[in-house]
């Protein structure tokens, strides 16, 4: 269904890589592309992540909806990569060891050969391994190492240095950033929305879009029946220095903690979810269940330093999955709510989104993320 003729100007409401890739993309075709970020371009959620690209470990059984647009996006993901680094000259170091997901004793042994199951009938790519398997590949993991299921194709990406070249691609291809600019309103005239108010400024738009993650729902003026249902789930996080860059090399997944290797030498620890509101205290807690989980897949990190420790909100819908399309005000548009997939769903919700906004027609991919999904719930 086309939405309309394409905008001459397009207002994004929301500077993460979201809101940074789809600038990028839309912009390349021509429309004149205007970024608000109420604090630092990419700072938030798209900064705290750990840049995981799971899309066969992250395939669970209530969670059907999203595997399209997760292989999808993934598979976008080495050309996606290749374009930003030829227009930025910026390595964002895209990594393709692949993951594994680990198992330490025998009940999750069984939990995790249904889960392999699962992810053999949807068709991704999967190995069983065993624990000596396991263990060949990566050899500072415990010796409790039971079985793994290596995700070949679950490669990973520098989140930090994503948000910095998209930042530029956006620049260079002629958009504009203004960046400590929040939103104070949405302005709707004659039933369609036309812009926004900010900074005391009013700023006329063709199309606006909402991509500011958790805090999607809080842009002022939103029509009740179009306010995205999606809220800050926190996040604890930390890094500890590796003696070399091959002290490990996948990504490896329990059900207590990720270790995400970078080669800069950080070994990104992940994640607490909390359902804290906005609070960004770091507890003795949450950083404690972090440690102890990477401790008993990987003993050596007893003796690594903590280099870093820092928390974010990954923007969580009703149900947990994003929100991409029009809404029900003409000129209003969506793309929020990504969870825990917002770096392996840029790609994805960037090229599609830009088909949406452009061409005036929803993908197919898109299609069960419609924003209205929530009007009669």
């Amino acid at each position: 269904m086309a939405t309309g003729p394409a905008p001459e100007r397009l207002l994004i409401i929301g500077g993460g890589v979201v809101g940074l890739a789809v600038g990028w993309k839309v912009a390349q075709r021509g429309v004149a592309v205007t970024i608000l970020e109420r604090g630092q371009a990419g700072r938030e959620a798209s900064w705290a992540a750990a840049g995981m690209l799971g899309a066969a470990a992250e395939a669970h059984f209530q969670d059907a909806r999203n595997v399209p647009l997760r292989n999808a996006s993934l598979a976008l993901y080495p050309a996606f990569v290749r374009e930003l680094e030829a227009a930025t000259g910026q390595d964002v170091d895209y990594r393709t060891e692949g993951t594994i997901e680990l198992s330490l004793e025998a009940d999750h042994t069984a939990e995790l050969r249904r889960h392999y199951d699962y992810q053999r009938e949807h068709g991704l790519p999967v190995e069983w391994l065993s624990g000596d398997a396991v263990r060949e590949l990566e050899p500072q993991l415990s010796n409790y190492a039971a079985a793994g299921v290596l995700c070949a194709a679950d490669h990973q990406v520098d989140n930090r240095r994503l948000v910095t070249a998209l930042r530029a691609a956006f620049l260079g291809a002629g958009g504009e950033l203004h960046e400590q600019t929040e939103v104070e309103r949405l302005i709707v005239e004659q039933g369609r929305c036309v812009g926004v108010l900010a900074a005391g400024e009013r700023r006329p738009a063709d199309a606006v879009l909402v991509a500011a993650g958790s805090w999607s729902g809080m842009v002022g003026g939103l029509p009740p029946a179009e306010r995205p249902p999606v809220r800050p789930v926190k996040g604890q996080m930390l890094a500890l220095g590796a003696p070399d860059v091959a002290y490990v090399r996948h990504v490896i997944r329990t059900p207590d903690v990720y270790i995400v290797p970078k080669s800069d030498g950080r070994i990104v620890l992940g994640a607490t979810v909390e359902e804290m509101g906005f609070n960004r205290e770091l507890t003795a807690g949450g950083i404690y269940e972090l440690l102890k989980g990477a401790w008993e897949a990987m003993p050596g990190v007893y003796d690594l330093p903590i280099v870093e420790m820092w928390c974010g909100f990954r923007p969580g819908s009703r149900d947990d999955s994003p929100l991409l399309g029009a809404t029900g005000l003409p000129g209003l548009y969506m793309a929020c709510g990504h969870y825990r997939n917002g770096i392996l769903m840029t790609p994805g919700t960037a090229v599609h989104m830009a088909t949406l906004l452009v061409d005036g027609t929803t993908p197919e991919v898109l299609k069960p993320y419609d924003p209205r999904r929530f009007a009669s719930v």
